[in-house]
């Protein structure tokens, strides 16, 4: 397969069901689909390359310009086709008509509308299965084309005549305004058979889902001055819920690389532990505590699984959404996007001890023993036996929360990360009169305390550091007050701040780190699969950008934080969206979308907000 130029990572919009999700592009190629669930293999893989699936629709007109928005306060996209002879519109939805809905079936619905004069167009689908390995057969049946490859069964209906050749599906249509057509594919299971569609199902399925996401949006309480950009993160968040499991995965996406050719290219498609106190806080802070609840259950299920390693500890970074282990693996036969090779499927950071992870899960339970309904004895008596687990290894060096593949090392936000594992049961222990000895997790947060403010802080420097006794700096330590480890106007924390501004934040934007410095095991040289320093560029972590608003935020710099989160609008794409990283262009990179970005800015607007007052 070839390296190709398709739509940037950026020129995209998700549409989903709450089961899994497809990217459409904005020339009106649906380019990556997972059926039956995020992480399951793509019948849709063009992103990653032009030969592994895709299915477009959109104008014969090469000259055709487009435009994309989503259906008010809905995950309904619609991608808008003006051309010479007209105008036309392709609305793309999964339906979803009520919440835990047992009678849910999964389709993918393309209705296209003649707005204007009358427009020639072509629909042309391409499955490849199991990440463009395969080329299916076609068949035609009573005029719904089905394929099956293993236990993927799809059928695909329409109420325009469809050709059949070559592994491919096509139709073309013209429409002059007022006219439609309708293209559905539905997953079936094994024997099922497919109910094809009319232009009254497609209305009440339009009608239906439209109205299942205004209505879920309307339990938000936010209503404060960003509420356009906190509504679509919302919407976007909700889309990378996995419903039947609670589970909600990091990108529904894999390998769409953080740097255009180089190798640093991975698999988000799981549900990742570090997300859980970021997700439950900021689902709590506006009012969605269904999904919170749902989200700790998840969390409360991998405690309940846990067991002891000697190397890895009782819990795993991340889990696939059946709650194992995605091991990794590299897919040789795909060109990856934009020649950005390997491509991959499983993440092996599922195999690293990454410490921090156990602060983040039991702050997300403490935040929702606080703020929802409450933690239950066996999830306590979970957490006992993991926390005991943690104040016998703390000290352990590790991946660190940026997963790097060069070693273990002690990194200060793994320490940090303790403290807040060890502080937090204190605190849930007290407040609900739950069993623990409090002496004996006191005197570990205050052994963890010293060590990071001992040994992480360079005196010279004036600032905590990425490792101890290190002159290293990592955006991860703005942290510190958020997590109430340090007051937000302690004047450590504050020069901290300053000396991260100085040699990691340029115009709103934040690196997570210094990457010749931090030595993560796959920048420039070091780099284990062989990028040079061209491909192997880092660019800044969206994130850690909110993470600096909020920082500026905390510290009362809100003029500056105002202005920050301002500049950081701007590098949304054009739906409000954001990959993982922005590069040195300004181009979106990474998986997309990523939650983490979205969650990082909620609560950046929240407490400015709050800060802001009136």
């Amino acid at each position: 397969m070839t390296e190709h130029d398709g739509p940037a990572i950026a020129e995209h919009g998700l549409v989903g069901d709450l089961r899994t999700a497809a990217l459409v592009a904005t020339d009106g190629t649906i380019d990556w689909f997972c059926p039956g669930r995020f992480d399951a293999p793509s019948v849709f893989a063009a992103v990653l390359d032009p030969d592994a699936g895709h299915w477009r629709l959109g104008p014969d007109d090469p000259e055709a310009r487009s435009r994309q928005y989503y259906h008010p306060e809905t995950n309904i996209l619609v991608t808008r086709f003006m051309t010479d002879r007209g105008v036309v519109e392709v609305q793309d939805f999964m339906p979803v008509l009520r919440a835990h809905d047992e009678t849910h079936r999964q389709r993918l619905v393309r209705r296209v509308v003649g707005l204007r004069g009358s427009v020639e167009l072509t629909m042309h689908m391409a499955p490849r299965p199991d990440y463009g390995a395969t080329e299916p057969d076609l068949a035609v049946e009573d005029d719904v084309v089905r394929f099956a490859d293993g236990d993927v069964h799809l059928a695909l209906s329409s109420t325009v005549d469809l050709d059949v050749d070559d592994h491919a599906a096509t139709a073309r249509l013209a429409l002059g305004a007022g006219e439609a057509a309708l293209f559905v594919l539905e997953v079936l299971e094994p024997g099922e058979e497919p109910r094809g569609c009319s232009e009254d199902d497609v209305e009440e399925l339009f009608d239906g889902t439209a109205a299942f996401w205004r209505g879920w949006l309307a339990q938000s309480t936010y209503t404060g001055r960003w509420r356009e950009w906190v509504d679509r993160s919302a919407l976007t968040l909700k889309l990378l819920c996995h419903e039947p499991t609670g589970g909600i995965v990091a990108a529904p996406t894999t390998s769409l690389p953080e740097s255009i050719g180089g190798t640093r290219n991975w698999d988000y498609r799981y549900v990742w532990v570090r997300d859980a106190a970021f997700s439950v806080y900021a689902l709590l802070r506006l009012g969605f505590t269904a999904e919170a609840a749902a989200f700790v259950r998840f969390l409360s299920e991998r405690l309940g699984e846990a067991e002891d390693d000697d190397d890895l500890g009782p819990l795993r970074v991340l889990y696939d959404l059946d709650g194992t282990h995605p091991h990794e693996r590299v897919l040789d036969h795909l060109a990856g996007h934009r020649g950005s090779r390997p491509v991959r499927v499983g993440n092996a950071a599922v195999d690293q001890l990454q410490l921090d992870v156990y602060g983040e899960l039991i702050d997300s339970v403490y935040l929702f023993d606080k703020h929802g309904r409450g933690i239950s004895h066996d999830a306590w008596s979970d957490l006992r036996r993991i926390v005991s687990w943690l104040m016998d290894n703390w000290e352990r060096p590790d991946a660190g929360m940026w997963e790097i593949r060069s070693g273990p090392r002690t990194h200060t936000t793994s320490l940090v990360m303790s403290w807040v594992a060890v502080e937090r049961m204190m605190r849930v222990a007290r407040r609900r009169g739950l069993p623990g000895d409090l002496t004996e997790l006191a005197a570990t947060r205050d052994l963890i305390y010293a060590r990071v403010m001992e040994d992480c802080w360079n005196d010279d420097l004036q600032a905590f550091t990425a490792f101890p006794d290190s002159d290293v700096l990592d955006a991860g330590t703005l942290l510190m007050p958020m997590v109430k480890m340090l007051a937000p106007d302690d004047p450590r924390f504050l020069s901290t701040l300053e000396q991260v501004e100085q040699r990691l934040v340029t115009d709103s934007l934040v690196l997570r780190y210094d990457p010749e410095l931090f030595g993560d095991g796959v920048s420039a040289a070091q780099d284990g699969d062989g990028a040079d320093a061209t491909t192997a560029e880092e660019g800044t972590f969206s994130l850690c950008s909110f993470w600096y608003v909020e920082a500026l935020t905390r510290a009362g710099r809100l003029d500056d934080a105002r202005l920050a989160l301002e500049k950081m609008f701007t590098y949304a794409n054009h739906l409000g969206q954001y990959a993982e990283q922005v590069g040195l262009n300004g181009e979106q990179l990474g998986n997309f979308p990523q939650g983490f970005t979205h969650l990082s800015l909620i609560s950046a607007v929240i407490n400015l907000d709050r800060m802001l007052g009136d």
